[in-house]
């Protein structure tokens, strides 16, 4: 009986994602005697044309990481779709964009002129920009266009599964692998990771006090942290209201507020306006001069609260790729 066929690819990726595949150790060699591993780009020399030449919905499941940014990693997204019975958008930028994502906050334009001319460290006397075209010794060379947003996945094409994080770990990876191969999934559409927020499995629960009440809103770096305590009652932003459970408490277990890379709970589509919504239920203001004065304090929300999330979120229209 032939192995269920399964591509991993990157797009716009750091390559944290394929460590995280990595990571899962020895169940690795398991999942390797179980399929046949069609592409792995970070791992593995196959190239794209090898998958073209296969029929619709020949590969059982293409797990993808990454944003999509230029036209290369549209193109790659596009054909594995049409090749797959399934794809699950894999790591925080399949599924929202990333920190990545981030650069939607400046233009196209902005970004190559930092990149190739204005940075302190570029040296670029001729003034060379990327072109999508260009002959070199009578040849000519071309290069992905580059997008003037970043967009998640389901942006381009339609996603079965998600698996969130930054990277996603490795109980969770383990356990979408198995529902796969064992033919458990929940239904499309689905998230593969617990539906209850962070805070419901937070050891620091229980330190919250009867009523929260933020008077001063605190920067990490610019305290000592009581890493027995809420972070939201030690007037630190933490994103565990507003961001679904499964990493593990990682950042929390070093003392780090949760940055929100699982992105939002189960039922709620923007995860930063869900937190704004907390924050507000409990700042201690008694007038609004007060409430300006604590909301200054929280530098740069949009960065903080979509640090992951901002493609995906209400605020972010559906632009032109151009």
């Amino acid at each position: 009986m032939a192995k269920p066929k399964v591509a991993i690819c990157w797009l716009g990726s750091c390559g944290g994602c394929d460590e995280a595949v990595v990571d899962i150790n020895e169940v690795l060699l398991g999942v390797a005697n179980a399929v046949d591993l069609i592409l792995w780009p970070v791992a593995l020399d196959f190239k794209y044309d090898s998958i073209k030449p296969m029929k619709d919905g020949e590969i059982v499941l293409s797990i993808i990481n990454g944003h999509v940014r230029n036209s290369e990693q549209e193109e790659v997204a596009k054909l594995l779709r049409e090749k797959s019975q399934l794809v699950l958008a894999f790591g925080a930028c399949a599924c929202f964009g990333g920190t990545p994502g981030l650069a939607n906050l400046t233009t196209k334009e902005d970004i190559f002129n930092w990149v190739y001319r204005d940075a302190p460290t570029v040296v670029n006397p001729k003034g060379n920009y990327p072109q999508t075209t260009t002959t070199v010794n009578g040849k000519e060379l071309t290069l992905p266009e580059f997008y003037g947003r970043v967009y998640a996945l389901n942006d381009i094409i339609s996603v079965d599964y998600y698996l969130p994080g930054c990277p996603p770990p490795p109980h969770l990876i383990m356990a979408a692998v198995s529902a796969v191969l064992e033919n458990k999934l929940p239904p499309r559409g689905s998230t593969l990771a617990p539906h209850r927020a962070l805070c419901d499995s937070c050891k620091r629960n229980k330190s919250k006090p009867e009523r929260m009440a933020i008077r001063e809103i605190k920067r990490i770096h610019e305290v000592e942290a009581d890493p027995e305590t809420c972070f939201l009652a030690q007037g630190i932003i933490c994103l565990g209201p507003a961001t679904r459970d499964g990493c593990g408490e990682a950042c929390m277990n070093i003392n780090i507020p949760c940055r929100g890379c699982f992105g939002p709970v189960e039922g709620v589509v923007d995860s930063g306006a869900k937190f704004v919504s907390a924050l507000a239920s409990i700042l201690d203001a008694q007038s609004d001069e007060d409430i300006a004065r604590i909301i200054d304090q929280v530098i740069d929300p949009v960065g903080y609260l979509y640090r992951f999330s901002l493609p995906a979120s209400v605020l972010q229209k559906k632009g032109d790729k151009k």
